[in-house]
């Protein structure tokens, strides 16, 4: 079996150190040198496996997503119907290692820098077709020609929730999910 070498440690190191360290500022407003000491490496040693931090702070949004993505397969194992499969769409959306502050605070950044900058702002629409996809499989069923506008009226609020939480108006995570399928449930039952 292959030795696991130093570089995917240290890399996956630098990544959690900065979601923490986000985090704790609330921005982006923190420096490779915070990172990597948080990391407990040096400066130098950050920039030799990123480069700098806009590429640090991509490798941890692609860090979160991953994660999400995980959360949401591993949701849908054993769902039952389009309601069931829905909601445990939503939820995974909330559950405590999506939505937890630090995670938060790094999804504000990247929504920021996701509109300056060329390689976020892909990833935010990967991340934002998958969602709309997701949404829409199972909504087609429930509500047939309105899941398009089912769909991103979910999509909006799921971020909303992000956005309030960031801001530290937020509620709990069950809290929140309960809250998108309520307003799920009554566009589903508005018929038209």
């Amino acid at each position: 079996m292959p030795k696991v070498g130093m570089e995917p440690i240290r890399r996956n190191a630098l990544v959690q150190a900065t979601i923490q360290e986000i985090g704790q500022a609330g921005s982006l407003d923190v420096t490779v040198g915070q990172i990597a000491r948080r990391a407990g490496m040096s400066t130098a040693l950050a920039h030799h496996y990123f480069g700098g931090k806009d590429q640090i702070f991509l490798a941890a949004m692609r860090h979160i997503l991953t994660i999400y993505g995980a959360s949401v397969r591993g949701a849908l194992i054993g769902a039952t119907d389009p309601r069931d499969r829905l909601e445990r769409i939503v939820r995974a959306n909330f559950e405590p290692g999506n939505f937890r502050h630090d995670v938060i605070a790094a999804w504000l950044t990247f929504y920021v820098q996701a509109h300056t900058l060329p390689e976020p702002g892909r990833l935010l629409s990967v991340y934002q077709r998958r969602l709309r996809s997701n949404l829409l499989h199972e909504l087609r069923p429930l509500c047939g020609g309105r899941a398009e506008d089912v769909a991103r009226l979910l999509g909006a609020l799921i971020d909303g929730l992000y956005l309030r939480a960031a801001l530290g108006e937020g509620m709990e995570g069950e809290t929140a999910a309960a809250s998108v399928m309520d307003v799920a449930d009554r566009l589903i039952e508005k018929r038209t």
